[in-house]
């Protein structure tokens, strides 16, 4: 078989002109002029001895060959990039910023130990966490704000690829000295009667409770009404009440103040996922997080 020589600079070019349909466009992200470009593409297309896009002088768009090539381009440079981070002497080297965006539940109790390893392994490496709530975190990626995001809404955004990493239910957050605290499960239904505390309906979490209670006959109400899901906690804390939060929120076991039971009839429950933007890969040092925050999740499944 004969081999096919041609340069990474010509990969990244295709993969530019592709993502962005424009030659233009792709020019001034990889400060080239189009000239330059074009001619990259050319010797791509010359040594493939096939044409990967079609061009007209007001369009741009990938011939079906360029659409499968596409996928394979793409690939080869994520998997150049994280064979080159994945070398420690050039991570420890290697500076930069990295954008996530995290609903706070996660971001409290299961984003930190993830960050512990990454931040050893990459010292010279900023992390910045968006903590907000679903919608917000939803917004951020779409709009490119953060790398990649953390959440359980997502699935139906078309600009967005959710990757299911943990599925958690929502239990009932108790004191240890409440009455219903020794309980092992509680019905939804018996909470009609308690002080009840609950997110407002801006909340992602708020919305999923109410649609799986929409059918009870006897359903609790709230007494108060905050915006995140740690202020539910201060509130059980305090003794104003009980909260249904998602497991995940929950302090560890043995916590002094607070004990989760577990809520049925119906069960409830959500999907949280990495989510990121379609068609724009995770790549770099955030692609390293990304996938450190995947192993992590499957070992606490």
């Amino acid at each position: 078989m004969a081999r096919i020589n041609f340069d990474l600079q010509e990969l990244q070019a295709f993969v530019a002109v592709a993502e962005r349909a424009s030659f233009r466009a792709a020019a001034e992200d990889l400060h080239l002029s189009a000239p330059a470009l074009s001619r990259r593409i050319e010797k791509l297309e010359l040594l493939l001895g096939v044409r990967l896009f079609e061009r007209s002088t007001r369009h741009v768009s990938l011939t079906n060959v360029g659409r499968l090539f596409l996928d394979h381009a793409r690939t080869a440079l994520e998997e150049l990039e994280s064979a080159m981070l994945g070398i420690s002497d050039l991570a420890v080297q290697r500076s930069g910023l990295v954008t996530v965006a995290c609903v706070p539940s996660a971001a409290y109790y299961f984003l930190p130990s993830v960050l512990t390893a990454f931040s050893a392994r990459h010292p010279r490496i900023r992390v910045r966490i968006l903590d907000e709530s679903a919608n917000t975190v939803l917004n951020a990626v779409i709009g490119g704000r953060a790398d990649f995001g953390i959440s359980f809404i997502g699935t139906q955004e078309p600009e967005v690829e959710f990757e299911s990493i943990f599925s958690e239910r929502f239990v009932l957050a108790v004191r240890r000295d409440h009455r219903l605290a020794a309980r092992r499960r509680i019905r939804w239904e018996e909470l009609a009667d308690e002080r009840f505390m609950t997110v407002d309906k801006s909340s992602g979490n708020r919305v999923l409770i109410d649609a799986a209670l929409a059918q009870l006959a006897r359903r609790p109400s709230g007494f108060f009404e905050v915006a995140h899901v740690s202020s539910l906690l201060g509130l059980v804390e305090a003794g104003l009440g009980v909260a249904a939060v998602p497991r995940l929120a929950l302090p560890v076991e043995g916590h002094p103040t607070l004990r989760g039971i577990a809520l049925v009839a119906p069960e409830v429950s959500r999907t949280l996922g990495l989510i990121a933007r379609r068609g724009k890969p995770v790549s770099g040092a955030a692609r390293v997080l990304y996938d450190l925050l995947r192993q992590a999740a499957r070992r606490a499944r």
